[in-house]
């Protein structure tokens, strides 16, 4: 599972006076975006996410600064470092995913392929991995 999530590079267009990156429900994403949202003033030595979804996808981008994601799919754990506004991580359903080694200033961008829904989640590590051993092939 975790051979599923991997970096995306964005489209960067390049100009005198700065750079443009888009992102839209095209060939952009795996997903039609309905959810977006970011988190910033993150004290460096916190850790977010600590979850993992029943059917909500997600792009991470560092929209600036830089941060690690630590991936688990219950039985590998992956660390990537976002560090650049053009590049996404792309997360499918089912993996846990923590946030942390913020810089000062880091903007941490998510867009989700699902609307904000609490059942969604699975917020404890125990239970997620749990739920991750009963789709093991038999």
């Amino acid at each position: 599972m975790l051979d599923d999530c991997r970096m995306v590079s964005l489209p960067r267009h390049r100009h005198e006076n700065g750079s443009l990156t888009v992102v839209q429900n095209d060939d952009t994403t795996p997903f039609a975006v309905k959810r977006v949202f970011y988190l910033y003033d993150v004290p460096g030595d916190s850790n977010r996410g600590g979850h993992s979804h029943h059917e909500a996808r997600e792009f991470i981008i560092a929209a600036g600064g830089c941060f690690d994601v630590v991936l688990d799919d219950g039985h590998n754990r992956r660390t990537f470092t976002l560090k650049h506004p053009y590049e996404a991580l792309y997360i499918p359903a089912g993996i846990w995913r923590e946030l942390n080694n913020f810089s000062s200033g880091a903007v941490s961008l998510v867009l989700t392929s699902e609307k904000y829904d609490e059942d969604d989640y699975v917020r404890d590590y125990d239970r997620f991995l749990k739920l991750t051993a009963e789709k093991l092939p038999r």
